[in-house]
């Protein structure tokens, strides 16, 4: 970790290129096919027999950097219609869970099809396809899951008109039985899509779930380039939730991940009245925006060009270079967040070695404003897992009064399928 004023990435020797750049068979090789068998993050609902055709494919036709997205992503709507269609068959013939299963897993397919954004027209073609076929398998689940869209009330001009997630109650929830509520902000190429992966678990805790994207990804309303844009999205989305008699709004907790840590952080100062708790797992705060670190992130942890994900999501397309001219703009640091006088209840939990966002920009959150609670997890690159998810679930049980052993939630996120 850095010394204080330090930076942890200026270094004498940077680290080398991960091997995952060279070439997709590199990438599927040294950090994709383990969690494609084991159907845990990018590849939630997934099962490893869909996507081995395709990374054939792939393989075989020498996919590189810099990618073709659109060749990229054709290869993969063959198997992604092929599980859709056999899901509607099943779900024809009344066969639910079946039918669920597949739609989940067409969507998986679609997902990656479009990771880690939806740059190029095909792409964002299956971010549209992907939606349907999750939509679907989450609302034919035995624990169902509703797509909500509600008016962004508080946007301006230069914002989108609604808003758009996941709302899941669990059984028995209502007005006399109002249950906890864990709002869960998505990250860079994860979106609603993926992180519902999450519900499953917090039902069975019989906690209420709310799953949306953040500006810049999937559906979010909120101008990418206004740095002040997320605050009008969460007072809409609060106000909303504010509405429901189901929820017991004096256990409310935001949970952001990766570059949804970054707005966690920010929601956390700028509604802190709103919220019992946030969590911010491998976020940033200020060096995230430095030129010196975008220079240089491309070529580490991430799977694809990272620094170029950034700019097209915080609204500069493909202009990289301007990014890095103006992306201080959206520091905590710089623009006077993490020096305001309150702050929720924040813990923030990240690797010691991201290679995505700097530790130090969590050092950066410790030296300002109000006290917050921290846990870093070393010999762990971005967002520290899977130790993290011990921790943070073990916080947010204590925060709502809650019993039982993380462990249990988190045999619920593997993907396991049946057909």
């Amino acid at each position: 970790m850095a010394a204080p004023g330090g930076v942890f990435f200026i270094q004498d020797k940077l680290p080398e290129v991960a091997p995952h750049h060279e070439s997709f068979k590199q990438l599927w090789e040294t950090k994709w096919k383990q969690p494609c068998r084991m159907g845990i993050y990018p590849f939630m609902f997934a099962a490893l027999k869909d996507f081995e055709p395709i990374v054939e494919t792939l393989i075989e036709r020498d996919f590189k950097e810099p990618y073709d997205w659109d060749e990229y992503a054709q290869v993969f709507f063959p198997k992604a219609e092929e599980l859709v269609a056999e899901a509607e068959k099943a779900e024809k013939e009344g066969n639910k869970e079946k039918a669920s299963e597949l739609y989940l897993r067409g969507s998986a397919v679609y997902r990656i099809s479009r990771f880690p954004a939806p740059r190029s027209e095909k792409q964002r073609y299956a971010w549209q396809e992907g939606k349907k076929a999750a939509k679907k398998g989450l609302a034919m689940r035995e624990r169902p899951t509703k797509e909500m869209t509600i008016p962004h009330k508080h946007g301006l001009d230069i914002d989108g008109k609604d808003i758009q997630f996941y709302y899941h109650l669990p059984p028995g929830a209502s007005k006399e039985k109002p249950v906890p509520l864990v709002i869960i902000l998505t990250g860079l190429d994860g979106y609603r899509t993926e992180l519902a992966v999450w519900i499953e678990g917090w039902s069975q805790k019989n906690v209420g779930v709310v799953v949306l994207e953040i500006p810049g990804t999937g559906d979010s309303p909120a101008a990418p380039n206004d740095p002040t844009s997320p605050e009008r999205e969460w007072s809409s989305l609060f106000d909303w939730i504010d509405e429901q008699a189901e929820i017991d709004h004096t256990r409310r907790a935001l949970w952001g991940f990766s570059t949804g840590g970054y707005y966690a952080i920010r929601v956390a100062h700028t509604h802190h009245d709103r919220l019992a708790g946030v969590v911010a797992l491998g976020g940033g705060t200020h060096h995230m925006f430095s030129p010196e670190w975008l220079s240089q992130v491309n070529h580490l942890e991430y799977p694809f060009d990272l620094a170029n994900t950034l700019a097209y999501k915080w609204g500069y397309g493909d202009d990289l270079e301007k990014f890095k001219k103006e992306g201080m703009k959206f520091s905590l640091v710089e623009d006077g967040t993490l020096d305001k006088p309150h702050c929720t209840r924040l813990l923030l939990v990240n690797g010691v070695g991201d290679e995505i966002f700097p530790i130090d920009d969590y050092y950066e959150c410790l030296l300002r404003g109000p006290t917050k609670e921290a846990r870093f997890v070393i010999k762990r690159k971005h967002m520290g897992e899977p130790e993290s998810f011990i921790i943070i679930l073990t916080w947010l049980y204590k925060l709502f009064g809650l019993e039982g052993h993380p462990g249990d939630q988190m045999r619920t996120i593997p993907s396991r399928p049946k057909y």
